[in-house]
C-alpha cells in the first residue's frame, strides 16, 4: 500500500534518493535565506521595524540549509546538482510569484507594495512548508538520524507562518487589505500548480533512483494530480486565510543555533 510514510521511508533508506532529497531541500532553503537577506537590506524606510524579523526569517532558512547538508555529511554524502524541474523556489519566481530576483539584486529600496507581496507570498509557501514538516514529524520525529533536525525545522516553519499572519493582519489594518487578498489568491493558485509540477518531477527522479515499477510511478502521479484537483477546487483557501496567531512576535530575537546531529 502506498503512503507518505512508506515513500519517505524508502527515500531515507537509500543513499542516492536521500542525497537528492537533502540536496533539493538545502538548495531551496539557502535560496530563501538569500532572498530574505536582500529584502531586509532593501526594506523601505517607513517599514524598517520589519527588517530584524526578515533577517531572522532568512537566518532560519540558512540554518535549515546547513542542517540538510549536515544530514548528508553524516552519511558521508555530498550535495548533488538540483534538477531545474525540481527547483520549487525558482519555478515560483518564473511564475511571477514573489519578488523577482532582478529587483532584489538592485540597490533600490523596495516599496510598501513590495513588502505586501513578500509577506503574502511567504504566507502561502510557509503554509506548504509547515504542512510538510508536520507530516514528517508525525512519521519520523523519532528517527535516530533525521528526527532532531525535523523537529527544529518544523518549529521554525510554524514560527514563520505565525509571523506572516501577524504582519499581514497589521498591514491589512493599515489599509492594505484588498491588495493582500489579491496577492494571496494569485500566489496560492500559482503555488499549487508549481507544487504539482515539482512533485511529479521529484517522484520521477526518485522512481528512477529507487527502481519503482511503472505501475507504482503511475499511481503516484495520479495521486499528485488528484491532490492538485482538490486544491484547485477549494483546498487552496487554507493558504489565504488570516488569523492572529497564538504566539505573537514569533520572529523576535535571534535564531536558535543548529543542533548537533
Amino acid at each position: 500500500m502506498l503512503s507518505a510514510q512508506s515513500l519517505f521511508q524508502e527515500i531515507l533508506d537509500t543513499d542516492d534518493s536521500f542525497q537528492l532529497f537533502c540536496s533539493i531541500a538545502a538548495s531551496g532553503e539557502t535560496q530563501g535565506g538569500w532572498e530574505n537577506g536582500r529584502i531586509a537590506a532593501l526594506v523601505p524606510q517607513g517599514m524598517r521595524d520589519l527588517a530584524p524579523k526578515i533577517i531572522r526569517h532568512g537566518a532560519d532558512e540558512d540554518k535549515h540549509g546547513r542542517l540538510f547538508n549536515a544530514l548528508l555529511k553524516k552519511r558521508n554524502l555530498e550535495p548533488v546538482p538540483v534538477p531545474p524541474e525540481t527547483d520549487y523556489t525558482m519555478l515560483l519566481e518564473k511564475a511571477g510569484i514573489g519578488l523577482a530576483h532582478d529587483k532584489l539584486r538592485r540597490d533600490e529600496p523596495l516599496t510598501e507594495e513590495d513588502i505586501v507581496v513578500y509577506l503574502s507570498h511567504s504566507r502561502v509557501t510557509e503554509q506548504r512548508a509547515a504542512d510538510q514538516m508536520d507530516m514528517l514529524v508525525k512519521y519520523f520525529g523519532d528517527h535516530p538520524d533525521v528526527g532532531k533536525a525535523i523537529h527544529m525545522i518544523s518549529g521554525d516553519e510554524d514560527n514563520h507562518l505565525a509571523y506572516c499572519h501577524e504582519e499581514l493582519l497589521r498591514l491589512a489594518a493599515e489599509g492594505h487589505g484588498r491588495a493582500i487578498q489579491r496577492v494571496l489568491r494569485e500566489s496560492a493558485l500559482a503555488e499549487i500548480r508549481v507544487y504539482r509540477d515539482v512533485s511529479i518531477a521529484v517522484m520521477s527522479h526518485m522512481g528512477r533512483l529507487l527502481h519503482w515499477p511503472k505501475a507504482k510511478s503511475a499511481a503516484l502521479t495520479a495521486g499528485i494530480h488528484g491532490m492538485y484537483a482538490y486544491e484547485r477546487i477549494g483546498g487552496w483557501h487554507r493558504m489565504v486565510s488570516l488569523r492572529m496567531p497564538e504566539r505573537r512576535g514569533a520572529l523576535d530575537g535571534p535564531p536558535s543555533p543548529v543542533p548537533a546531529i
